[in-house]
């Protein structure tokens, strides 16, 4: 019993110190965040290709960057109602951006739009939204190693590690159009 509960605490305090580096790793990167690219360019577009998993910033018609994605844990299709795992797809705008959510930074999506809302309705369900470009889980930054690997495992969301994020973040303004095909 006792080497039990020796076990347990040290698995506590393993995943505690983990988080505190992770934590501390987070708050670097934001302090770092790199004005250097944004001397030159003005992101007016983001295009995400589901099926390749690739984000991909441009500047007056100029691929400026892409960027390895996750998507929903249902990523196959538009998402139609809250709770289906998809993420949208069409066109949309960046309307918001939030420094302290859960997760690394965040752009928020302008989904879901009139029409996503009409069909949901229809089928007398919501079509759900808190749909976001968004890092790793806060306190997870040492996890990037996984991101690679894990695949989708978001709710409906579009994730990048957290260094991409900060870079994003820095770069791209409420308002820009965002384009999310299959």
């Amino acid at each position: 019993m006792k080497k039990i509960i020796f076990v347990f605490i040290l698995i506590i305090i393993i995943f505690a110190v983990v988080f505190i580096i992770s934590s501390s790793r987070e708050k670097q990167i934001k302090e770092e965040l790199n004005d250097n690219m944004t001397e030159n360019i003005k992101i007016d577009l983001i295009v995400v290709e589901k099926a390749k998993r690739i984000l991909s910033i441009y500047d007056n018609g100029s691929l400026v960057k892409s960027y390895k994605i996750s998507l929903g844990k249902n990523p196959v299709g538009h998402k139609q109602f809250e709770g289906d795992s998809k993420t949208p797809e069409g066109v949309y705008y960046i309307d918001g951006k939030n420094p302290k959510s859960k997760y690394f930074l965040n752009l928020g999506i302008s989904y879901p739009n009139e029409k996503d809302k009409e069909y949901a309705a229809s089928q007398g369900k919501s079509a759900g939204g808190d749909i976001k470009i968004h890092g790793l889980p806060n306190g997870f930054s040492l996890a990037k190693p996984l991101f690679n690997i894990y695949g989708d495992w978001t709710e409906g969301c579009i994730a990048v590690n957290n260094e991409d994020m900060a870079e994003l973040y820095n770069i791209i303004d409420i308002g820009t159009k965002i384009e999310i095909k299959q």
